[in-house]
């Protein structure tokens, strides 16, 4: 089921399940400071488990296949040969 804008179809249960790393960890701290009226110093622990979660997940590389650069590479071979 997806919408029609135009000639280009659009499925939005695609975009539904994008992964959202570290989320539970970044609204616990947002909540933290929210609560402690912006003062980190009482937020130690929400903030080191945020850090070690974005610090996790900067190692994991990414699915070449499904970047940009690698769509616009071969396209680029593709027209000079």
């Amino acid at each position: 089921m997806g919408r029609k804008a135009g000639a280009l179809y659009i499925n939005p249960k695609k975009f539904g399940a994008v992964a959202k790393p570290c989320m539970v960890e970044m609204v616990a701290f947002l909540n933290c400071l929210a609560l402690n009226k912006q003062e980190d110093d009482k937020c130690v622990r929400q903030k080191d488990l945020l850090v070690m979660c974005t610090q996790t997940q900067k190692g994991k590389p990414k699915n070449a296949a499904k970047t940009i650069n690698y769509h616009l590479q071969r396209l680029g071979r593709d027209k000079f040969l």
